[in-house]
């Protein structure tokens, strides 16, 4: 009975991360660190603003969470969300370049 109850709760907490996305398989953050160059000017320098195409405050994104980041590239990739900058960027970016560029900015 009690090893019955052991492979039910591993059951139910292996399902738990499958649909809650615990257990997709990451970005590699190791993989961009020579495409993170596009990006260091603007994310990585405190206060930084953009004058094209307006006055605009960079965000920094060190640190937020990885499933936000890929969602934010997949949508300026996608259209979704506009930016000429960053639409541009995301155009030339694989699928695998967004999941590592979320996964070495969520691990900042």
């Amino acid at each position: 009975m009690k090893q019955k109850a052991i492979m039910n709760l591993l059951l139910a907490t292996s399902m738990f991360m499958v649909f809650s996305g615990l257990a997709q398989a990451a970005g590699d953050a190791a993989a961009v660190k020579d495409k993170v160059s596009m990006c260091i000017g603007c994310h990585e320098i405190e206060g930084y603003r953009t004058a094209y195409p307006v006055l605009y405050h960079v965000p920094k994104i060190g640190g937020q969470h990885e499933a936000y980041l890929l969602k934010a590239l997949g949508d300026y990739k996608s259209g979704a969300r506009n930016h000429p900058s960053m639409s541009a960027i995301a155009a030339t970016l694989s699928e695998q370049d967004l999941e590592d560029f979320a996964a070495y900015y969520a691990g900042k």
